[in-house]
């Protein structure tokens, strides 16, 4: 009995050691990487939370006028490029909105031409034609007239015969005067007013053709910049409205990461453009994601980013201060991370 005793407390001896070891290594493990990612005592930083962001901020892409989608062309995760057609709305009545003043403009300038251009080479030669046929009746008439005339002075015609001779060369005449303005009608050149009011006409068909194109464009929805689409929020067959809020995408240029910081106001005089800054996340233990500050708000405000501790302030303020990342791993976008700013070189 003595014997058995004996062995349980030696084997809860060594059970209880090999648990101390394993803790033990736990912690030792856990403090160097805490280590690694903390600043040293060397250094003389500014800690304060951050977030990670695209360098274009978010943007939500929305359609310019209300209507039905007809189409989405991208899927999250896509890379766009800037001007690419994102999604595409009904616009049939669009369409037919621009045919018809495509035809009005048509029409237009087709009158233009032919003020400009006068009559036609066959109006002209019948114009010609009808002048000069009248005018040799108006000969004809006129040598009748003054034969009769002459006989009725000599009493070879009556005066009734003389009398008729002259009304008939007076409506040849009347004939002949007015083929003579017909044709110098056609052969003169289009009148200023004329010609101003058709180019008048010509510009406003334009105008309005230009109009048409330019409603039809705000059916497709176009990227503002090159980037990757991070959410969709609209599919085919939904509606949009220009009433409220309602995004298609929403997209970011995530060619370059940066951290919006929150720095305390109690540290906002040490900090300024061009400090090199690191930052660090749980997602990624004893990392070390280096940029440099590139901007510093010049307006205190409420806190960004909240770090859950039970001892965090939410009363204080924070000056936002934007640091780039340089070239390498990309972070999440909207990771939350810890930001550390040299606001001294490091001690050799």
């Amino acid at each position: 009995m003595k014997r058995r005793l004996i062995i349980t407390l030696v084997a809860l001896a060594i059970v209880s050691t090999g648990t101390l070891v394993a803790l033990s290594r736990q912690q030792g493990a856990a403090s160097r990487e805490a280590a690694a990612a903390a600043p040293t005592a060397a250094e003389a930083v500014v800690a304060a939370p951050g977030r990670v962001e695209a360098i274009s901020e978010e943007v939500k892409v929305s359609a310019e006028i209300g209507g039905r989608l007809a189409a989405v062309e991208v899927e999250e995760g896509d890379h766009v490029a800037q001007g690419k057609v994102l999604a595409r709305l009904e616009n049939a009545d669009y369409l037919a909105r621009v045919a018809s003043a495509e035809a009005a403009l048509r029409q237009r300038e087709a009158e233009l031409r032919r003020v400009v251009n006068g009559a036609r080479a066959q109006e002209r030669r019948e114009a010609r034609a009808d002048a000069q046929a009248a005018e040799a009746v108006l000969e004809n008439a006129r040598v009748e007239m003054e034969r009769r005339m002459t006989g009725y002075g000599q009493g070879v015609f009556a005066k009734e015969e003389a009398d008729r001779a002259e009304r008939e060369y007076g409506v040849a005449k009347g004939r002949y005067e007015a083929a003579k303005e017909r044709h110098d009608l056609v052969e003169a050149d289009a009148r200023e007013e004329d010609r101003s009011r058709a180019e008048a006409a010509v510009a406003l068909a334009r105008a309005q053709l230009d109009e048409a194109r330019a409603w039809l464009e705000k059916t497709f929805i176009r990227s503002p910049l090159a980037g990757t689409v991070l959410r969709k929020h609209r599919r085919a067959g939904e509606s949009v409205s220009t009433q409220f809020d309602s995004p298609i995408v929403t997209l970011a240029d995530d060619s370059t990461r940066r951290v919006r910081v929150d720095v305390d106001e109690t540290d906002v005089g040490k900090i300024a453009v061009g400090q090199r800054a690191y930052v660090t996340a749980d997602a990624f233990p004893g990392q070390k994601f280096w940029g440099r500050v590139v901007r510093v708000g010049r307006l205190l405000g409420r806190k960004n980013v909240r770090t859950d501790e039970p001892t965090e302030r939410v009363d204080t303020k924070i000056l936002e201060t934007l640091v780039e990342l340089d070239s390498g791993r990309e972070l999440p976008l909207g990771l939350r991370v810890d930001a550390f700013i040299q606001v001294s070189p490091p001690r050799p």
